[in-house]
C-alpha cells in the first residue's frame, strides 16, 4: 500500500478513533495524539483543529485540570451528542468493512 492510501485511510478514521479513546474515558489532546494504536499516531497538527471541530460541534465538553509537569491540561470528554455520533459512525463503519470485506472475499 502506497503511503498516501495509508494516510487517507487513516485520516477517514481518525474521528472515530478519538470518539472511541473517549468514550473509554476523558483525555487532553496530547495523550491522544500520542495513543499507540491501530489508527495510527497522529500528530497534534492534526489532533488539536479535529479536537476544536468536535467541541464547535458539541460532540465534546471540556474542563481544565492542573498539571504537575507544566501548565493546566484541557480534558475532552464526550457530550450526549458525541456518545450518539460515537454510535452512529460506529454503525456505518461496520456497515462499511462488511461491504469491503463480501467485495474482497473476506467474509
Amino acid at each position: 500500500m502506497t503511503e498516501s492510501i495509508q494516510i487517507q485511510l487513516k485520516k477517514g478514521a481518525l474521528e472515530l478513533c478519538v470518539l472511541a479513546l473517549l468514550a473509554r474515558r476523558e483525555s487532553y489532546a496530547y495523550e491522544i495524539a500520542r495513543h499507540p494504536s491501530r489508527c495510527g499516531r497522529h500528530g497534534e497538527g492534526t489532533i488539536y483543529p479535529l479536537m476544536r471541530r468536535m467541541q464547535n460541534d458539541g460532540l465534546v465538553d471540556t474542563r481544565l485540570a492542573e498539571s504537575n509537569s507544566g501548565p493546566p491540561r484541557k480534558y475532552y470528554r464526550l457530550t450526549p451528542a458525541g456518545r450518539t455520533a460515537f454510535a452512529a459512525q460506529k454503525r456505518e463503519w461496520r456497515m462499511f468493512m462488511d461491504a469491503v470485506n463480501e467485495l474482497l472475499g473476506d467474509s
